[in-house]
């Protein structure tokens, strides 16, 4: 967590495509989180151990904050807002491994994740709605909105990816000042409140993204 540099190095190629860092972090949350949840779910039992008992109590977090922000049953939105809170949550706190750094402190990831909340958004809202009703909503309340309407699609989806990247990129930027100013054992205590800070991007990121997709499907006031 010591070195932030905002030009992410390229490791290798896989053809013509540059594999930077963070690709490869990510690769490895992802091997990570699969493993995990494949060792977690493989001898599910009724009185459960430490890591059941872990992935059950992250789970019903999930579904209880979804079924706060829509007021309904949260499984259709359970598996996608539960995989970025956990993705985001493990890319923010990668930087715990030593030389790793955090993939969610590139524009690159965070407007990965930013898309598919939106492409998620519009599918979902028009399984659920129907084209025609889905499309109708971006006239309401007058069909002089519709520009407004389209903007505010780009802008949210532009804020998303923006203050994700920017919450995690400015925390290693001052951990990284502080490792050089004062050495390695100073910023501890940061490093302690960077996991806070991870834990805490993260739901706010899954909030936003259960917040959108209730709009889609009329769960809650599209605006």
């Amino acid at each position: 967590m010591s070195d932030v540099t905002i030009e992410i190095p390229v490791l290798f190629h896989l053809g013509p495509v540059p594999i930077g860092l963070e690709v490869v972090t990510t690769w490895g949350v992802m091997a990570v989180l699969a493993l995990g949840a494949w060792l977690g779910t493989r001898r599910l039992t009724l009185r459960p151990g430490a890591w059941q008992t872990l992935l059950e109590a992250v789970v019903a977090m999930v579904e209880g904050f979804i079924r706060d922000v829509i007021g309904r049953d949260p499984q259709p939105l359970l598996p996608l807002v539960g995989t970025l809170f956990l993705y985001i949550a493990a890319c923010n706190l990668s930087p715990l491994i030593p030389g790793v750094k955090p993939p969610t402190a590139s524009l690159h990831t965070t407007a990965a994740l930013a898309l598919v909340v939106f492409f998620s958004v519009h599918v979902l809202g028009i399984r659920t709605q129907g084209v025609r009703h889905y499309l109708k909503g971006y006239l309401e309340p007058f069909p002089l909105f519709l520009p407004l309407n389209l903007l505010g699609e780009v802008t949210r989806t532009f804020a998303l990816m923006v203050r994700l990247c920017g919450n995690i990129m400015s925390h290693e930027l001052v951990l990284a000042v502080l490792v050089g100013l004062a050495g390695l054992l100073v910023p501890i205590p940061f490093m302690a409140l960077g996991i806070l800070v991870g834990l805490v991007q993260a739901y706010i990121f899954a909030i936003l993204a259960t917040v959108f997709l209730g709009a889609a499907i009329g769960a809650i006031e599209r605006g």
